[in-house]
């Protein structure tokens, strides 16, 4: 369950797991897995594991040295590289892969006859050796992907035209048809992470446009500068407010926007996000669900706070489990 959330999330996931060898004998593991992200478009075109075998003797003691890396035969760096990416990258680099990564493998003589049923969770050694051997990997990954001019990286990319949030979060927004945007609070400039395809409609902008830039390149000349100062004033002091605001689309052309701007919470009660809500007041008497502005402002907020809770509650799980 927690490994196909993290999938979906598009996020690094660390669990303990009881798996089995192909003579039927049980042994616990560590599974560390991550994206990788393409440098182009920021989407995940890959996800690699480690799997690190967790050493419990009798006495609840570590242990295992280089000299114990084959078991019944089996050398298990080899195995765990060609099993944690892909192959055609593996043919090239594993050579590399395997200088570059200092593994100690721990299974050890002492591990034959645990009583496997009982949970057994990986020390701080083990978690740094899966955590080294994820990196080594994204680090010849990244170098193969040089060589092959599809660029990957180990981190999402925040540039233009790219949304840092998860895939299934921005699917979850898309279903909200009001004109929004989503504003990070925790970046310099609170830059957009999100708008909805009613937003690009209204102002004539693309995504590409949009994404990374300040909402005040919406403003121009007759832009009132106390309206503005109303709104910085709302960021400030965490506080929701509603204004009409002078703003201008992509072809120069001049709307009265009726936006509404509200803070939106993570699981641990800090503001992750500003929610930014645009209604063209020429076109407000004429919603076909008989709702005021008001109301729409407020029914967008609340369905946008549905939407990211659970990327907030996951955050939250991952960083206490």
């Amino acid at each position: 369950m927690e490994i196909r959330d993290a999938i979906r999330e598009e996020r690094t996931v660390e669990v303990n797991l009881l798996n089995y060898r192909k003579d039927g004998t049980p042994f616990w593991m560590l599974f560390h897995m991550s994206p990788i992200f393409s440098k182009e478009d920021g989407s995940v075109t890959h996800f690699i594991a480690v799997q690190i075998p967790i050493s419990r003797s009798r006495r609840g003691l570590c242990g295992g040295n280089k000299s114990t890396s084959r078991t019944n035969g089996v050398n298990l760096w080899e195995d765990m590289a060609f099993s944690s990416c892909r192959r055609e990258v593996c043919s090239e680099g594993i050579v590399e892969l395997g200088h570059v990564v200092e593994f100690n493998p721990i299974f050890d003589s002492h591990t034959s006859g645990i009583e496997v049923e009982e949970p057994c969770e990986a020390n701080e050694v083990e978690k740094r050796r899966a955590t080294s051997a994820i990196n080594s990997i994204i680090s010849v990954l990244t170098h193969y992907s040089e060589l092959t001019g599809r660029l990957v990286c180990g981190k999402k990319c925040s540039c233009y035209g790219t949304s840092p949030l998860g895939s299934s979060i921005t699917i979850s927004l898309g279903r909200i048809k009001q004109s929004f945007v989503l504003t990070d609070v925790n970046t310099p400039d609170m830059p957009i992470v999100y708008a909805s395809n009613a937003f690009f409609k209204l102002t004539g902008y693309s995504k590409n446009e949009v994404l990374g830039r300040n909402c005040r390149f919406l403003s121009g000349a007759d832009t009132d500068t106390s309206t503005i100062h109303l709104i910085k004033e709302s960021v400030r002091t965490e506080k929701p407010c509603t204004v009409r605001i002078l703003n201008y689309r992509k072809d120069g052309s001049s709307f009265w926007n009726l936006l509404h701007i509200s803070p939106i919470r993570n699981a641990s009660g800090k503001i992750a996000y500003f929610v930014g809500v645009q209604m063209d007041e020429s076109s407000r008497s004429h919603g076909r669900d008989g709702l005021s502005f008001e109301m729409r402002h407020k029914s967008t907020v609340g369905a946008v706070r549905v939407a990211l809770r659970t990327l907030s509650m996951a955050a939250s799980c991952s960083s206490t489990c």
